[in-house]
């Protein structure tokens, strides 16, 4: 009889707002921990335009929670990606993970080079992918570059770039309520209303696994969905003009609580259904 072969799943995702905690709880770091198991973890450094002491701080920060396998990459400039030292900082690799800085600079310097193809080959065999800020940003398709923060958004004011990919029909926003991204992630969602647009509060993760994500850390993640907007002036309105959009869905959740992306819903609620039958009953 000829034995099944079965295919083995992603390893999780762990998107983190920015701004985790490194000397106290450490509940995301912890998670982080848990996940690789005492194996190598790859801290990729890439964002930044200046790396000295990202290593440092996350060596201090992990050493007593069981990673004592960290090693640093870092590229200058696409050609790096090329180099054969680099890529053997990937073998045997449990996971990797994205530190801060500017998310462009990952897209542009290390997409569709070898070292993206070894970080989704650990991904594809089951290892963890973490990423933290820009880190964040960069895991979806369609990432957030630049926007003001703190204000209405105007339609004009929003760049967006193609990020790394990694989880699908999302637009991710990092430092969310500490720097006032709502305005910028409606703007986003505005564009894009197929998205799921997730703002994530510093201290704060997701951790994503089979199309569900659970929310771990001190703030609370935001989840947008313009599925259902009736109107929007995004197309029409003139550069400098506030965006209006009507009938925009958002969830806020808090640590424990978790989130079917296949189904846009939060996990363990009424369905939308119910939903619709309260706002009606308020209206009449």
């Amino acid at each position: 009889m000829q034995e099944r072969t079965r295919k083995r799943s992603r390893g999780p995702l762990i998107i983190i707002g920015g701004g985790e905690d490194k000397e106290g709880e450490r509940t995301i770091l912890r998670e982080v921990a848990r996940h690789v198991n005492g194996g190598k973890l790859v801290l990729a450094t890439v964002a930044s335009h200046e790396p000295e002491g990202y290593f440092e701080a996350y060596q201090k920060a992990f050493a007593d929670l069981g990673v004592t396998d960290l090693v640093e990459i870092y590229v200058k400039d696409r050609a790096e990606t090329l180099d054969p030292e680099k890529l053997r900082l990937f073998d045997g690799a449990a996971g990797v993970f994205f530190s801060g800085g500017d998310q462009l600079r990952i897209s542009s310097q290390i997409g569709d080079t070898p070292i993206e193809q070894r970080v989704r080959e650990i991904h594809d065999r089951g290892g963890l992918l973490a990423g933290t800020s820009a880190g964040a940003s960069v895991m979806s398709e369609t990432m957030l570059v630049k926007g003001t923060s703190g204000e209405s958004y105007k339609i004009g004011d929003l760049h967006m770039a193609p990020g790394l990919g990694l989880v699908r029909n999302v637009i991710i926003d990092q430092h969310f309520a500490e720097r006032g991204r709502f305005g910028r992630l409606f703007g986003a969602v505005a564009h894009n209303p197929r998205e799921l647009g997730i703002g994530i509060d510093e201290d704060t993760a997701l951790v994503l696994e089979n199309e569900q994500f659970q929310v771990i850390g001190s703030g609370c993640v935001y989840v947008v969905d313009g599925a259902g907007v009736t109107h929007s002036n995004i197309a029409e309105a003139e550069p400098e003009r506030s965006l209006c959009m009507y009938d925009i869905r958002m969830h806020v959740l808090s640590s424990g609580d978790a989130f079917d992306l296949a189904k846009r819903r939060p996990a363990e609620v009424p369905d939308l259904q119910k939903s619709h039958a309260i706002e009606a009953q308020a209206a009449s």
